[in-house]
């Protein structure tokens, strides 16, 4: 066996001399060392940047505002009127009229809850069940890439029959010639393959063979004859494709691919419960929209029937056509307010796609719950922390970082010359009984040993030292879009944070602004009642005072429904949204995927 080694050593020294001559020598340059440190550094330092500002005012802040009615001077006893007159309160109880249906039946409506169709979502979105089979898709992918390492069962077999004629021979002026060569045989080669972690393959092998020679003339001992051989064979590169980075580099990549899956997922559940919530608050504005503008239109009759009732004493046709005109404005516009309402319906029962509310259906669905107005408590570096932790983008970021890394670790790799190494040991046995000749295999009378080695490298390297170097830029790249998501997803929750405080602010202005519009009006119709009588003047003036009131209230809403939304914006910025509304997401593996997309694993 040291002869073997020596053989080797013989082999391997001329090739790997020239290497290390050439100036190829397998050592990791100190500048290729300070630029993956100043990748991690600069990574670093960019997330330490953002935040630096905010750890210098860590204590939380409490939302707050001016408490509704302080910038009025109406007084208290007037308040419950002007309560009544507009506003949410006053609308409890009534039902607006939601049209006619596409069969031209009045509409069917069913209230629904916000919790109801989140959760509904979650389990049918139709976008989400696609995002689901992707973890069980990437998951397969890497039990594909682990097989690499499975053990391979081959065997071959091979019957000949020979009958064959050949050449005459002679020697020392004797002849021989049996003019064909007649024989048969059966060989057979069974054994285990298996490629191993440090990139080598381990193989052995059974071989038998039954060889049976009737060429006439010749004598053959033993005839039939029984052989077997067992082999052990090792191959193995040193240098080129050697180690476990760069054997298990695709194993490595296909499980990111699985990280990345599951932040889909995770993206996908984020923008849809953010598009149900939002689409559902956008429902409610539209229906409180209905219930304002049909009001709005009831008061406009009666202010036009009082003024048809004045074409005899002061009223032109001018003045009438004008109050006529204002009212069929307002028919228009409830209209288009139950047009809005039936689409945003069909639109939230495409994103829960709950089996009970198919989109086909003409049920329209009204929101039966009513928007927050509460102050929340937050801090800053807190959101910023929670964002650059829980939101996908920057955790893809990061996976992607890291396949860089890896196609990296394997690029340079490529750029050392094949060297492999193969050592073979075959024990074999001859016999006429096949038993006997298998039995007597591993009698140590018959060793063979092989040591061998092989030495390639192309002249001037090109191809891999290029694909080295495009490996290193394409790593400084996901450095800089991990930056850049960072940057995003920061900018995204300081924007929703401003816009959720701004909202919050509103809701109490809005509030006051249709106070004092509701006190306007209700000033005006006493001054009709009991001071200055009815003129067309004041009719006109009414109607203009009927719509600010209007308006004031659709304001006033709307800064509710902003409210809400920017919320459900703002956890979605953080990438909490899920945890907001207890929703635990749990990826199912591939085994737990029936064949129609859906899951066994509840959520």
């Amino acid at each position: 066996m040291k002869a073997g080694i020596n053989a080797l050593a013989t082999v391997a020294s001329l090739p790997l001399a020239l290497w290390l001559l050439a100036g190829c020598a397998p050592s990791r340059s100190p500048f290729a060392l300070e630029a993956e440190s100043d990748l991690r550094r600069a990574a670093i330092d960019s997330t330490r940047r953002e935040l630096e500002d905010a750890r210098l005012f860590p204590k939380p802040v409490v939302t707050s505002r001016d408490d509704v009615g302080t910038e009025l001077t109406i007084k208290p006893e007037v308040m419950p009127e002007l309560r009544q007159m507009a506003g949410m309160q006053s609308y409890e109880g009534i039902i607006a009229d939601l049209g006619k249906d596409l069969y031209g039946r009045p509409v069917r409506s069913v209230k629904v809850s916000l919790e109801q169709l989140v959760r509904s979502a979650v389990e049918n979105n139709v976008a989400v069940q696609f995002a689901r089979l992707g973890p069980a898709i990437s998951e397969a992918q890497v039990v594909a890439a682990e097989a690499a390492f499975d053990w391979t069962l081959f065997s071959n077999a091979n019957w000949t029959n020979q009958d064959a004629p050949r050449v005459g021979t002679s020697f020392g002026g004797s002849g021989f010639s049996p003019g064909f060569d007649r024989f048969e045989s059966l060989t057979n080669s069974t054994g285990l393959r298996r490629v191993l972690v440090g990139g080598g393959r381990l193989t052995v092998q059974q071989d038998l063979s039954y060889t049976d020679n009737s060429t006439r003339g010749q004598q053959n001992n033993p005839n039939p004859a029984q052989q077997a051989s067992f082999t052990a064979q090792w191959d193995q590169p040193l240098l080129k494709g050697a180690g476990a980075d760069v054997t298990q580099a695709e194993i490595r990549v296909q499980r990111n691919a699985e990280r990345s899956a599951v932040q889909t997922l995770k993206r996908d559940l984020l923008r849809v419960v953010s598009d149900v919530e939002k689409t559902y608050w956008e429902l409610l504005q539209a229906y409180a929209d209905l219930l304002i503008l049909e009001r709005l239109k009831e008061r406009g009759e009666k202010t036009r029937d009082q003024l048809r009732t004045r074409a005899k004493l002061d009223a032109n046709q001018a003045q009438i056509a004008d109050a006529v005109s204002r009212v069929e404005r307002r028919k228009v516009d409830v209209m288009r307010a139950q047009t809005r309402i039936r689409l945003l319906s069909d639109r939230l029962k495409a994103l829960a796609n709950d089996p009970s509310l198919p989109v086909g259906s003409e049920i329209q669905l009204i929101p039966a719950d009513r928007p927050v107005d509460a102050p929340i408590r937050f801090s800053l570096l807190d959101s910023l922390r929670q964002a650059i932790q829980h939101r996908p983008e920057v955790q893809q970021a990061v996976i992607a970082i890291d396949d860089a890394s890896i196609r990296q670790v394997v690029a340079r790799n490529q750029r050392l010359p094949d060297l492999n190494l193969r050592l073979q040991t075959r024990w074999a046995s001859l016999d006429d009984n096949i038993g006997q000749a298998i039995g007597s295999e591993f009698n140590g009378n018959f060793i063979d040993y092989l040591v061998g080695g092989s030495f390639e490298m192309p002249i001037g390297n090109r191809k891999a030292e290029a694909e080295f170097r495009r490996r290193r830029l394409e790593r400084m790249q996901t450095v800089l879009a991990y930056k850049n998501s960072v940057q995003t997803v920061i900018t995204e929750t300081k924007a929703a944070l401003d816009r959720t405080l701004d909202s919050y602010k509103q809701i109490a202005q809005t509030a006051d602004a249709r106070l004092a519009a509701s006190e306007v009006l209700r000033v005006l119709l006493l001054e009709k009642q009991f001071d200055q009588g009815i003129s067309v003047e004041r009719l006109d003036l009414e109607l203009n005072r009927q719509e600010s009131l209007a308006q004031a209230e659709r304001e006033e809403i709307q800064a509710h429904v902003e409210y809400n939304s920017n919320l459900a914006d703002l956890f979605a910025a953080m990438g909490t949204l899920l945890e907001r509304n207890r929703i635990e997401m749990v990826v199912p593996a591939s085994s737990d995927v029936r064949w129609d997309g859906s899951s066994d694993v509840p959520r």
